[in-house]
């Protein structure tokens, strides 16, 4: 690994955010359950600050830089570490509330522009996304520095829904082709693919969403959109015609882990309508929606990069029913999650079980690239 050679940004973004999802649950079950507090950075808000600004924006640095220098890569992975042990162990200290922002910042800068090529709106809009989740970032320190609005938990949520439109987006444009090709293979046509007017309501309404979500008069109207938006996800992934492509489990499960956006669209529209706290249904979103479209996106990558194949079904299959279990154990936590401890060990072993098996099958993969690429 020459340090002027690119190197593949997936191959040490991907490693690390597994090993950090299967770490952080436990460790934050642990700091609020066993009483002691530690580590501290994983206290109440702090464990949905390392889902989003931890393992979120990994998942985005390993997807979205590609090749790189380690010129590049290297200050990015080195800030990226020092951010999450500084947030983990001294989170009220200014340089741990500065590395996060500092991170994400610097990985707005070598991303964004990678967008700005394209000439569609929809095309384009992967960038400005990704520049918003990256600036909550720094809004999120903020909060913490004395601003008064908005609050953090608001913009956790807030920071959640941008997830939920940025894997409507990304998922989309990794599951239709994916399936058209699949069906053209098999020589049946597939119409909507990329569905643009769907796909345009599904990018202009949840970031409506997140702007009204700031004011909490306003989340009865979030609601509704979310609810909207749940219908639309539906119907994409049924105008997919998945239902020939039996055979494809790595297709299957990513559009299950599509389909749980919906399910985590409808159940936050729901509860923010009844005017109930929206945590459970948030975790829907989380857990199934981000767990199984990342653990799958990412063996789908290494596979691809190793073997040229898709992951064995085994895999993929398992990665569903541990993130099905994690969902459902969490859901049913409930909005007062600490009074069902129980609920919550089982969500979070099979939350971090599922990422520890991919953080070995992917420095296998790694292993085994290695290999094939000094023989050849």
């Amino acid at each position: 690994m020459a340090a002027g050679k690119p190197f593949h940004a997936f191959w040490l973004f991907f490693p690390a955010a597994a090993l950090w999802a299967a770490l952080a649950v436990p460790l934050s079950l642990f700091a609020a359950l066993s009483g002691s507090g530690w580590p501290s950075g994983l206290l109440g808000s702090g464990h949905g600050h390392e889902l989003i600004f931890g393992f979120a924006l990994a998942l985005i640095a390993g997807y979205t830089l590609g090749p790189q220098p380690w010129r590049v890569l290297g200050p990015l992975f080195v800030l990226w570490i020092l951010a999450r042990l500084a947030w983990l162990i001294a989170p009220d200290t200014l340089t741990a509330q500065l590395l996060s922002p500092a991170f994400a910042l610097l990985l707005a800068r070598h991303v964004v522009p990678r967008f700005q090529a394209a000439k569609k709106w929809r095309n384009k809009i992967a960038g400005p996304l990704i520049l918003i989740l990256c600036l909550l970032a720094l809004i999120f320190w903020l909060s913490q520095a004395g601003a008064s609005w908005p609050e953090r938990q608001t913009l956790l949520y807030v920071a959640i829904l941008g997830l939920l439109l940025l894997m409507t987006f990304m998922g989309g444009r990794i599951i239709a082709p994916a399936v058209a090709g699949t069906l053209e293979k098999r020589g049946i046509g597939l119409e909507a693919r990329v569905q643009p007017r769907v796909e345009g309501a599904l990018l202009l309404l949840p970031l409506l969403a997140m702007v009204l979500l700031l004011a909490k008069p306003l989340w009865p109207i979030v609601g509704v959109l979310l609810v909207i938006c749940a219908g639309l996800l539906a119907l994409r992934v049924l105008r997919w015609k998945l239902w020939h492509c039996r055979d494809r489990a790595d297709l299957l499960v990513l559009a299950l882990g599509y389909l749980w956006l919906a399910v985590g669209a409808a159940l936050t529209g729901g509860y923010l309508l009844s005017g109930t706290n929206p945590l459970p249904a948030l975790h829907v979103i989380t857990i199934g929606a981000l767990g199984t479209l990342s653990c799958s996106v990412m063996l789908r990558l290494a596979w691809q990069r190793a073997h040229r194949t898709f992951p064995p079904d085994g895999q993929v299959w398992l990665v569903a029913g541990l993130m099905l279990v994690a969902v459902f154990g969490r859901y049913l936590a409930g909005a007062g999650p600490w009074q069902h401890p129980q609920l919550l060990w089982l969500a979070g072993g099979a939350w971090s079980l599922c990422y520890l098996g991919v953080f070995w099958q992917l420095l296998a993969l790694f292993r085994q690239s290695r290999r094939k690429k000094a023989r050849t």
